[in-house]
């Protein structure tokens, strides 16, 4: 998949626990950690907004694109 979560990352400067974080942020402890294991396939606005105001980041912050392919994603014009 590429796009990455960073969220454990954001979660452990803060030291801030994921029981903590999903309180503050509405969400279960179990959709916490489906974003943060990269199984997410969809996040609201909303949600990601809030998950910033918590964590005093930007969505880049949390967000990362790699790309998978191995070419780099260069396609044949042909």
């Amino acid at each position: 998949m590429p796009i990455v979560v960073r969220l454990d990352v954001e979660l452990a400067r803060r030291k801030l626990s994921v029981g903590e974080f999903a309180e503050r942020v509405g969400l279960t402890p179990a959709n916490v950690a489906v974003l943060k294991n990269g199984r997410a396939k969809a996040v609201r606005f909303a949600t990601l907004e809030a998950m910033c105001r918590v964590l005093g980041c930007q969505p880049g912050d949390l967000l990362e694109w790699v790309d998978d392919e191995p070419d780099g994603g260069a396609h044949d014009a042909g």
